[in-house]
Formats: C-alpha cells, sequence, structure tokens
C-alpha cells in the first residue's frame, strides 16, 4: 500500500525542450495514412512526368546495347586506349558504379544493427538503387578484357588445363567474387524488407491480375505473430552477412589496383579510402534521388528535413576521411623517398590532367564542408545540389586514380595521352539509362517507402506512450 502511494507521488521531470528529438514521422500521422500515402503512389493513375522520364531514359539505355554491340564487332580499338594507358572509361565506370551501390547496404544493414531508427524512410530507396548501380557495374568488366564471348573464364570453373586460366590467382576472380555476392545478399535483403509491404498491396488491389503477382511475390504473408517473428529473425541475419560485404567488396575492388607495383596504386591505404569514398558517393547518389522524389511524392512528413539533414552529417564525415587519405597519399610519397611515387603525386595535381585533379579536390574535399553549417545542411535545394557535385567529385577520383597513374611510364618514349572516344563517352550514358529506367518502374510498382518499418517508428507503435497504448500518460 506505501509503495503504491509512494510510486503515484513521484513526478518524473520531462525532458528539456532542446533534448527532446524531432519525431521521424511529423504532424503525428496515424499508420492508415501512412499505407494509404506510399501506396497510393502505385495505385494511382501513372503521372505524365513518369512517362517522359521513362521514354527518354529508355532510349538512352538503347545506347548501351548498340555500342557495345559495335565493340563486339570492331574491337576495343574504338575506345580511346592507347600503350600504356590500356585501363580506361570501363574500369573508371566500373568502380564508379559498384561504389553507388555502397549506401544502401550501409543505411539497410549497419544502422540497422546500429538501431538508427532515421534508416526507415531511405532503406528501401537505397537497397533498390545498390542493386541497379551492381547490375550497371557488372556490365563493364565482361566488355574491357576485349573478347566478351570469353568472359566464362571469369568463373571458377573445372578444367584440365591445370594452373592455366580460369583460376582462382586472377584478380579479376576476386571481383567476380565479391561483386555476386555483394549482388545476391543485396537483393535477398531487399526482397526480405519487401515482403509485408507486398502483402499490404495485395489485400488493397482490385485487379485480378495485380492481386495475383503481388500476392505470388508476398509469399503467403499473413502477418501472423509467427511470420513476424521468423521475418525479424531472418531479416537480423541477413544485416548481420551484408556488415562485412560493406567493408569487403570495395576492399577487393580496390585490390585489382593496389596488387600492382604501378605508381600510385600500390599503396595500403587503398582499401579503407576506396570505403569511405564508396559511402561517400552513396550518400550522395540517395540525396539526388530522393529529394526530388520525396516533393513529387508530397512525402514531406516521412522524408523530414532531419533525415536529409543525418544523411549530410555522414557525407561530411566520409568527405572528410577521404579528403585526409588525399592528403596521406602525398605525404607517404614524399615520406617514402621514392622518385617515382613523388613524381607520380605531383604530376598528378599539377601535370596534364591537372583539371580532373582539381575538380576532384573541389567536389570531394570542399564541397561536404559547407555541411558543417546546419542552416546550409537543412536546406533541402542546397543539399540536392551540393549531392551532385559530390557524384561527379567521386566519378573525377575514379579517373584520377586511374588514368594518371597510368599516363607517365618509366620510359618517356611511352608516355601519351587518354582522351575517351564517343563510344566510350556513349556506353557509359548508356548505363545511366539503364539504371534510370530500373528505378523508375521500381517506384512505379513497388513501395518507395518502407510502410512496416516507418510505422514502427511512430508514437502508435510504442506501448509506453499515451498514443501507443499507455493509459492516463506520463507520470
Amino acid at each position: 500500500m506505501a509503495s503504491n502511494e509512494l510510486s503515484s507521488s513521484v513526478k518524473i521531470a520531462a525532458p528539456p525542450k532542446e533534448l527532446e528529438r524531432e519525431p521521424l514521422v511529423l504532424n503525428n500521422r496515424p499508420p492508415s495514412w501512412i499505407t494509404n500515402q506510399v501506396v497510393g503512389i502505385i495505385e494511382g493513375k501513372t503521372p505524365r512526368w513518369w512517362w517522359v522520364t521513362f521514354i527518354i531514359s529508355a532510349l538512352v539505355m538503347l545506347l548501351c546495347p548498340i555500342y557495345i554491340g559495335y565493340l563486339i564487332t570492331t574491337g576495343v580499338g574504338v575506345w580511346g586506349l592507347n600503350s600504356p594507358i590500356a585501363w580506361g572509361w570501363a574500369i573508371v565506370n566500373f568502380v564508379f558504379w559498384i561504389g553507388i551501390g555502397h549506401a544502401g547496404t550501409l543505411i539497410s544493414a549497419v544502422l540497422f544493427l546500429l538501431r538508427q531508427k532515421w534508416r526507415t524512410s531511405i532503406n528501401r530507396a537505397a537497397e533498390a538503387m545498390t542493386i541497379f548501380a551492381v547490375m550497371c557495374a557488372g556490365i563493364f568488366p565482361g566488355i574491357h578484357v576485349g573478347r566478351i564471348w570469353y568472359a566464362w573464364w571469369l568463373f571458377p570453373l573445372p578444367n584440365s588445363n591445370g594452373p592455366i586460366w580460369p583460376q582462382f590467382r586472377s584478380p579479376l576472380l576476386w571481383d567476380v567474387f565479391a561483386v555476386s555476392t555483394y549482388f545476391t545478399v543485396s537483393f535477398l535483403f531487399w526482397y526480405m524488407g519487401l515482403i509485408p509491404d507486398l502483402a499490404t498491396i495485395r489485400d488493397r488491389c482490385k485487379n485480378f491480375f495485380s492481386k495475383f503477382f503481388y500476392g505470388l511475390f508476398s509469399l503467403g504473408w499473413t502477418g501472423s505473430n509467427r511470420h513476424w517473428r521468423n521475418y525479424e529473425k531472418a531479416y537480423l541475419l541477413l544485416a548481420g552477412l551484408s556488415t562485412p560485404l560493406v567493408l569487403s567488396v570495395h576492399s577487393i575492388v580496390s585490390f585489382d589496383f593496389a596488387v600492382s607495383q604501378v605508381p600510385g596504386w600500390h599503396t595500403t591505404i587503398f582499401p579503407p579510402y576506396f570505403v569511405a569514398g564508396a559511402i561517400f558517393s552513396g550518400f550522395g547518389m540517395v540525396l539526388t534521388l530522393m529529394i526530388p522524389l520525396r516533393s513529387i511524392f508530397k512525402l514531406h512528413d516521412l522524408l523530414t528535413v532531419r533525415h536529409v539533414e543525418l544523411m549530410c552529417k555522414v557525407t561530411l564525415a566520409t568527405g572528410t576521411i577521404v579528403g585526409y587519405a588525399y592528403g596521406m597519399e602525398f605525404f607517404i610519397a614524399w615520406y617514402g623517398g621514392n622518385p617515382y611515387e613523388a613524381y607520380c603525386f605531383q604530376n598528378r595535381a599539377f601535370g596534364p590532367y591537372w583539371w580532373a585533379y582539381w575538380i576532384m579536390i573541389s567536389c570531394n574535399v570542399i564541397t561536404p564542408q559547407f555541411f558543417w553549417v546546419k542552416k546550409w545542411r537543412t536546406n533541402v535545394v542546397f543539399v540536392w545540389i551540393l549531392s551532385i557535385f559530390v557524384n561527379i567529385g567521386m566519378w573525377f577520383e575514379r579517373f584520377v586514380i586511374v588514368v594518371s597513374s597510368l599516363h607517365r611510364d618509366y620510359i618517356p618514349a611511352n608516355w601519351s595521352y587518354y582522351s575517351p572516344t564517343k563510344v566510350d563517352v556513349l556506353t557509359f550514358v548508356g548505363t545511366f539509362g539503364l539504371f534510370m529506367v530500373l528505378f523508375l518502374l521500381f517506384i512505379r510498382f513497388l513501395p518507395l517507402i518502407a510502410i512496416s518499418e516507418v510505422k514502427g517508428v511512430t508514437n502508435y507503435a510504442d506501448p509506453h506512450h499515451p498514443q501507443g497504448g499507455a493509459k492516463g500518460g506520463h507520470h
């Protein structure tokens, strides 16, 4: 009796206003509103802008098979490659697209394991972006080797040729293992998260065919306690599998460079530097895609300024790491006392490709520093413009690493200048078309935002909150 009286008499002070977190769903939206808002994008009539963008993207995508076909029938001489620059835009674009795909797994898996609830509004689109970016990346290694009909040599098939190709010692084989594993796990993770939302769409469908297909892919989901328990267990397991992949995949891609003896490549800083750069470019692409969609579909209450600000903070952190890596490369070149290494970095900054180097520095090191100021990182339009610069800068980083390290050989007679041809450029442009076609299909037929996960971070899902089940409010 006395204890009851004591507990009712104790008053717990409310937290100070400055420590209160901004809610992840604004205006106290109920779960039904979230469902209607997200599913309404799929149920509504296809907007005109979608058709226009889709047709343009599909026409741009056609450039890819056209010029790849031209490359196969004519030979790699149609590219701008020369001696000593045997790696050009194909490798640059491969590393660029793989990097873009890193934000999805980071947002989904790593932030999920760290219990960062703000990931819920952006993880679905980021995961989809990961899958589509890896598909774009997978095009380039196959066509880069020149004889695409021998692409099956990249796989570790049993053969009677002993140590002759195919074999496990090739760095190209490492890429195949890393990228295919990454794609498989990312796809499973994305699909796993989709199942409850697909069932929600299935239950709302009036069309027989739509109901059938959404029902087929929702795998008989009913939302029972057993289903949720198994779902959460599998989701956690896949998150745990995905987390090492975030670090390993781009480390392995960087080994393509680091295992060589070429000055500018042969360095141990490449794995962490490439991983930081990949997360940096991935978050840049998420911001570039999500900010326009936020306005188009009126998702301001679900994708808030707080989400944008937190993504800016991650971009600032990884951009600063990348800037540190640039400085460290110059320090190591000076401290090592190797004249070839020192010349490589001096030439990188002040040689024939100085313009590419300073574009890279401006976009990757200077641009993220604007995010120190709260006023600027909460200005959505300003953030969107800066995110485009981040993507441009990361492409130039790959270009500088690949081309500027190769174009000066040990023998001055071999020195050359690399310029891409029309085939190089238009093949790369075609991959952007492929990416946009896939992304537009995704936002038209699948939920852009994870409905079930967003509902889980509202007040209504909190049993201790008055709106979520607590009676009588807080003491």
